[in-house]
């Protein structure tokens, strides 16, 4: 069954938004569709994948567009709208238009230059490839631009693994243990979860495995104070609130009350009742500085670039910039520091990113230590192997999506002397 002509011209104006670069591709999307009400849910999912599809290929489609005829922007909405959906799911086009899309979508991604396969912004395929060398950096160019699949973590407060696997099933959604997380479920589409008992109920949340993984090697105990610095929407909080099985006291900090205001509606489904929601100023808050040398484990899932979630994010690789890698180390370690603050003797941090670059992670720990000769590094192996995960990416977790089928994560687990 076709789609509408209409899918086109939606994909062609909500693209010419998208490619302002003025604010997340997302963001934009939302705003689009509630703005064209009228649109059905096909031809919306169609339409988000299109231009996903656009911004995860840019270089390879904006070179085959050059080949075609008519309106610019209208030949860039079929080159998405064909690889996401396939051209015989397009309706409205024309003879010429229908045979171009069926050649160029015929051309071999091999035999163009390495540069242009990569879809990736010269300066950062260019780091790629100083660390991975030329062959793993296209591997995983190649592995962030394609779709990620829905992860979801099981609230063991809830369900067992075992249990909601077979709800799902029972629902007809195909689904499998992830590999590393021990609450980890895979699915291989993405079903529409809201409607589901077990999500209404809270036994399940969306998120990917590698941010799963920070909660578990966090390894919150009962009755311990925990702070979850940079919480945002509250994932990773959730998950630390279910491992401390709804005891001791979970502080979730940000700057942002509008995220943190989606924690709530989360945090109901959840059960917990340990959680305290935040908001604070910046990392020298007094809220923050009363606490300092009182907490167990604090988690800084610091502000970084992004470039890890490109699998769901296309957007941020053609948004973010050299020059904006330079502030946010800058405040990265000011993060860092404040949240140190808070450690009590004997306690963890873990300092993470959802970041490929050393500059956001190493550099950021080697420059922290330089300066805090109370904390010393964790070895990341040592950790996961306590929580029996059975992968070991060395002092560092270090997780890619092309080698773990995870976004890209990068944490670090450290220690204040007793």
């Amino acid at each position: 069954m076709r789609l509408s002509p209409i899918v086109v011209k939606h994909t062609e104006d909500l693209l010419r938004e998208v490619l302002r670069f003025a604010g997340p591709a997302d963001g934009t999307l939302s705003r689009y569709f509630r703005d064209h009400p009228k649109i059905g849910s096909r031809e919306r999912g169609a339409i988000a994948e299109g231009v996903y599809e656009y911004l995860r290929r840019k270089s390879i489609y904006a070179g085959f567009s050059e080949s075609g005829s008519g309106p610019a922007m209208r030949r860039l909405a079929l080159l998405g709208l064909a690889g996401a959906v396939g051209v015989d799911s397009l309706g409205g086009l024309t003879e010429e238009e229908d045979q171009w899309l069926r050649r160029v979508m015929q051309i071999d991604p091999a035999t163009l230059p390495v540069a242009v396969r990569a879809s990736l912004p010269p300066w950062l395929f260019e780091r790629l490839v100083t660390r991975f060398g030329e062959a793993e950096a296209l591997e995983l160019a190649d592995s962030l631009n394609r779709q990620a699949p829905l992860d979801l973590r099981v609230n063991s407060l809830k369900a067992t693994r075992e249990e909601a696997v077979a709800a799902l099933e029972t629902a007809g959604i195909v689904c499998t243990p992830t590999p590393f997380s021990p609450l980890g479920i895979r699915l291989v589409k993405k079903p529409v979860l809201q409607n589901l008992d077990i999500f209404k109920e809270g036994a399940i949340e969306v998120q990917d495995e590698g941010s799963q993984l920070l909660a578990q090697m966090l390894a919150p105990k009962r009755g311990e104070m925990v702070v979850d610095f940079c919480a945002g929407a509250g994932g990773k909080t959730l998950a630390l609130g279910a491992a401390m099985r709804n005891t001791g006291r979970l502080y979730a900090f940000d700057i942002s009350d509008k995220r943190l205001a989606k924690l709530k509606p989360r945090l109901a489904r959840s059960g917990l009742s340990n959680v305290h929601p935040v908001v604070i100023a910046h990392e020298n808050d007094a809220k923050v500085k009363r606490l300092a040398g009182k907490i167990d484990r604090v988690l800084v899932d610091a502000p970084c670039s992004g470039l890890g979630t490109l699998r769901r994010n296309p957007d941020i690789k053609w948004r973010q910039s050299v020059e904006a890698l330079a502030e946010l180390k800058i405040k990265q370690l000011s993060i860092l520091s404040g949240a140190a603050r808070l450690v009590k003797s004997g306690g963890r941090l873990i300092y993470a990113t959802c970041s490929l670059l050393d500059e956001e992670n190493e550099a950021i720990v080697a420059e922290f230590l330089s300066a805090q000769s109370g904390f010393a590094l964790v070895p990341a192996s040592q950790v996961l192997a306590e929580q029996k995960i059975a992968l070991d990416t060395g002092d560092y977790l270090k997780l890619y999506p092309h080698r773990h089928q995870t976004d890209g994560f990068f944490a670090a687990v450290l220690e204040r002397s007793k």
